[in-house]
């Protein structure tokens, strides 16, 4: 199992070097050929997991001086998000060789080795963060993917991408330096990386840690007081919003926290308190911006920093006891990933199709195209957590597990009571949308948009039916 965890990691990579080494017009087949090997170990890796009863495995690849610097290991978490963060990484693979290409209204294109390249290296990365079992090695992987989002947020070289991009890579290098403390309070607290050791921590060095770990995943998780990057990263490729700013780069935040709470043995009172405030502030924070977007990108952006919120919620009400707000947050992690995909990769499709994404120009989606007008509606009630499709089931355990703790804090309650005000008011947002822009006589914009190519359609078809599957899948996996 470990082997095929490193083949996930390994395949990408070497993908990435033969790409910058082949012809220009071989990088979009070798793309998609390695992100489709990687994301084949991990389903063999998946299924070999589960029928092996489950049990965890962890293997050391560098030591100095006694000291674990690198370790990789699987585990029921681990290997649920890589599959959706390598398998997604595969399906945006797909997609954007269509979408990059010289039919592509808003952003005629042809395709650069750099785009595939830097893509492939960014699946391999998300890949060895998620395995990482050192602080070091999440660090490694963490900075990696900074410099891949940097190049792909400004794939376009425009002053106002290339501007974004840098943004984004300061915010996210300079909260990175969270992990940077929490590794030097680990060594010199245990002299060892392993994140095993935050549960042999004294309690002032575990809540140390742990608020470490929480501030560079609110930088990369685009949480405030670092959200500021996000919006302004729309200016990247859509494919590339949809994994980056969907799917992978902005779950890295979640996922290191999720896994240092997972090796506490019991966080203080104190994080899940500072968790549980700062993610109904950036939730309420994030709705109350995508209210006046008429941008569906930076629409769809600030929406993600809510849906971002839930997590760090569910994972803060974890803290005080609460098993099944934790498995919340890990499944409204994967669910999201496929329902926000699919969002941004319909935005991308209207945009290629149509030239705009402005959403008052897009109107009559369905009767000039019902793959998309159907995508839209799916998506949009998924992110919403309307039943039956995936968003509802992971926030429903997210808030199941957090008003049971809430009893014995009230605080608590107070904060649950604001976000599920924040999920009704996203709703009939989202519904307001859906209204406008789906049913009714195409608007000019929509009436003369151009065919949707086919490995668009096959990627868009495939998340449709993840939006209702996934929550499945994430239920039964994590029991």
């Amino acid at each position: 199992m470990i082997a095929l965890a490193l083949a996930s990691i390994l395949l990408p990579t070497v993908g990435a070097a033969l790409i910058a080494l082949s012809p220009r017009s071989a990088s979009k087949r070798l793309g998609q050929i390695f992100a489709g090997l990687a994301t084949a170990c991990l389903l063999v890796l998946a299924y070999q997991f589960s029928v092996g009863g489950k049990i965890p495995a962890e293997y050391s690849v560098i030591n100095f001086g006694g000291v674990e610097i690198l370790g990789f290991g699987v585990d029921t978490v681990s290997v649920l998000v890589a599959c959706a963060v390598v398998g997604i990484g595969f399906l945006i693979s797909i997609y954007s060789g269509g979408y990059l290409d010289a039919g592509n209204r808003e952003h005629p294109d042809i395709v650069r080795r750099r785009y595939f390249a830097f893509l492939s290296l960014f699946i391999g990365a998300m890949a060895g963060l998620v395995f990482s079992t050192t602080v070091i090695g999440q660090l490694v992987f963490f900075e990696i993917s900074g410099v891949c989002s940097w190049a792909l947020i400004g794939y376009y070289e425009k002053p106002k991408s290339l501007y974004s991009a840098a943004k984004a890579l300061i915010i996210t290098h300079i909260a990175s330096l969270g992990l940077y403390v929490a590794a030097s309070v680990m060594f010199l607290e245990t002299h060892t990386f392993a994140l095993s050791a935050i549960g042999g921590l004294s309690e002032t060095a575990k809540t140390i840690v742990l608020l470490a770990i929480l501030v560079a995943a609110w930088g990369k998780s685009a949480q405030l007081p670092f959200h500021m990057w996000l919006p302004d990263a729309m200016e990247a490729p859509t494919p590339v919003s949809a994994y980056l700013h969907a799917a992978s780069m902005v779950k890295v935040g979640v996922y290191i926290f999720a896994r240092a709470l997972m090796s506490s043995n019991g966080a203080p009172e104190l994080v899940g308190y500072v968790c549980t405030i700062m993610a109904t502030i950036t939730l309420v924070y994030g709705f109350i911006m995508y209210l006046p977007q008429c941008d569906m990108k930076r629409l769809l952006a600030y929406s993600t920093i809510t849906q971002l919120s839930y997590m760090f919620l569910g994972l803060g009400l974890s803290v005080f006891g609460s098993q099944m707000a934790f498995n919340g947050a890990i499944a409204h992690l994967f669910n999201h990933a496929f329902a926000k995909t699919l969002f941004f990769l319909v935005a991308g499709a209207l945009s290629y199709t149509t030239g705009t994404r402005m959403l008052p120009l897009l109107r009559g989606v369905l009767s000039k195209s019902p793959l998309l007008g159907i995508a839209f509606v799916v998506a949009a009630l998924a992110i919403a957590g309307v039943p039956p499709f995936n968003g509802f089931f992971s926030k429903f355990a997210i808030f199941a597990g957090g008003f049971e703790v809430a009893q014995q804090h009230p605080l608590l309650m107070v904060l649950l009571v604001i976000a599920l005000l924040e999920s009704v008011g996203s709703f009939a947002w989202f519904l307001k949308w859906v209204g406008w822009t789906v049913p009714g006589r195409p608007s000019e914009a929509v009436a003369a948009a151009s065919p949707v190519p086919l490995s668009m359609q096959i990627v868009l078809i495939t998340l449709i039916v993840m939006a209702v599957c996934s929550s499945f899948i994430a239920a039964i996996w994590l029991g």
